[in-house]
């Protein structure tokens, strides 16, 4: 019989192999020994390995292959900030198929955050939009999402039909936009968020906070977007900027 410890041997044992891999002393694509090897490693039975794989795998930091056995993932998705990130592209661009999935749509009164963001009267209605993320099929973001109803009316039914914030906005007349402003926190997560994440409540998240505005700066979207801290990384992409200095010389 396995013995019991204050934390639970499973999370012992995944945090053990967790930071292996992210303190690099296990590559990506490289291979985990083999449950039997598991269990007399760690002193610790089948079912107790195989929990603590399940939630490795749901971290993104382990890929299982049936048949083949259970690989460490080819790393963190780097997501690139600019004054134009479009996710869908972003995901494209390192090979990763992007997905998005509707949790709740609703038409409310604009709190004062979100009124001061857009640039409206406190209690404006404005589409409450919130989405899951994926990449490859793996949750990587929750987004709460604020668009003026007043400028949009019926985005939330165009939002519902599949086609992406860009193509909307197009129709809109908003060919395109930027992203004004972003705000990026850590913190752990809700007990919601940590669901929805498919991550453990224990581990951080990366919040960021961001402001879309049109070609004339007035703002058109305000989100909330939570991300798992081990399964994404930021860069800041200054390109633009950079070519528009050059262009001024």
């Amino acid at each position: 019989m396995e013995k019991k410890s204050p934390h639970g041997q499973w999370q012992q044992v995944e945090e053990d192999i967790a930071e292996d891999i992210l303190a690099g002393r296990l590559s990506p694509q490289t291979q985990l020994p083999k449950e039997a090897e598991l269990m007399e490693r760690f002193g610790v039975g089948r079912h107790t390995i195989r929990r603590a794989m399940s939630s490795l795998q749901s971290r993104g930091l382990v890929q299982v292959e049936q048949g083949r056995g259970t690989f460490v993932r080819d790393g963190r998705l780097e997501y690139r900030l600019s004054e134009r990130t479009r996710f869908s592209q972003n995901l494209l661009d390192q090979g990763r198929e992007p997905f998005g999935q509707a949790v709740r749509e609703e038409e409310i009164a604009a709190s004062a955050a979100v009124a001061e963001a857009l640039r409206l009267p406190r209690g404006e209605p404005v589409y409450h939009i919130v989405r899951r993320g994926f990449a490859d099929e793996e949750p990587i973001n929750l987004s709460d999402a604020y668009y003026p109803v007043r400028r949009f009316p019926g985005f939330d039914k165009a939002r519902r039909s599949g086609r992406s914030v860009s193509v909307i906005l197009s129709e809109y007349g908003v060919p395109d936009y930027i992203r004004l402003r972003t705000d990026i926190l850590v913190r752990l997560p809700t007990p919601e968020e940590a669901r929805q994440l498919c991550q453990d409540i224990s581990q951080p998240i990366i919040a960021l906070k961001k402001v879309d505005v049109d070609m004339k700066g007035t703002p058109i979207a305000y989100s909330e977007t939570v991300w798992p801290g081990e399964r994404v990384q930021f860069s800041i992409d200054n390109t633009s900027q950079l070519l528009d200095a050059l262009a001024a010389k």
